[in-house]
């Protein structure tokens, strides 16, 4: 039988083991979490790119119809192609990162992040404007 100060030492050592696991798990769930919101602020800069790109196409396509502007080097089409054409690239750059980023927390699997979903459906959005804008030219 164990001495008495032996057996609180040994229930000591288990209780500040528990602890520090639940730390760790801790840690790495708040680190997690901040990769999600760091994809969710990708996310918004990339939207806000993709649909101020989009807009101003659109608007000067109804103002102007189909005269096109002299004298500039790049027209309003042009301009909005390269906004969205940013944003989308912002996207995927963030994407990227994102995904590098939770692969560096250990090998733990994490449930699917609502937001890469949530990038994943606006660059869709975004590539669909893309193309209605190079067809519709």
């Amino acid at each position: 039988m164990l001495p008495k100060m032996a057996l609180s030492q040994t229930n000591q050592t288990e209780t500040d083991a528990t602890k520090s696991d639940f730390s760790t798990t801790l840690a790495i769930e708040r680190t997690r979490i901040a990769y999600d919101r760091t994809m969710m602020a990708w996310t918004r800069t990339a939207t806000s790119l993709i649909a101020f790109g989009f807009t101003i196409y659109k608007f000067f396509q109804i103002e102007l119809g189909s005269r096109a502007p002299s004298g500039l080097v790049m027209g309003p089409r042009g301009f909005g192609l390269t906004l969205v054409s940013i944003g989308l690239f912002s996207l995927l750059l963030a994407a990227i990162e994102n995904r590098r980023n939770l692969r560096a927390l250990t090998g733990l699997k994490f449930p699917r992040s609502m937001a890469t979903i949530q990038a994943a459906v606006i660059s869709i959005l975004g590539i669909f404007a893309l193309v209605v804008m190079l067809l519709k030219g």
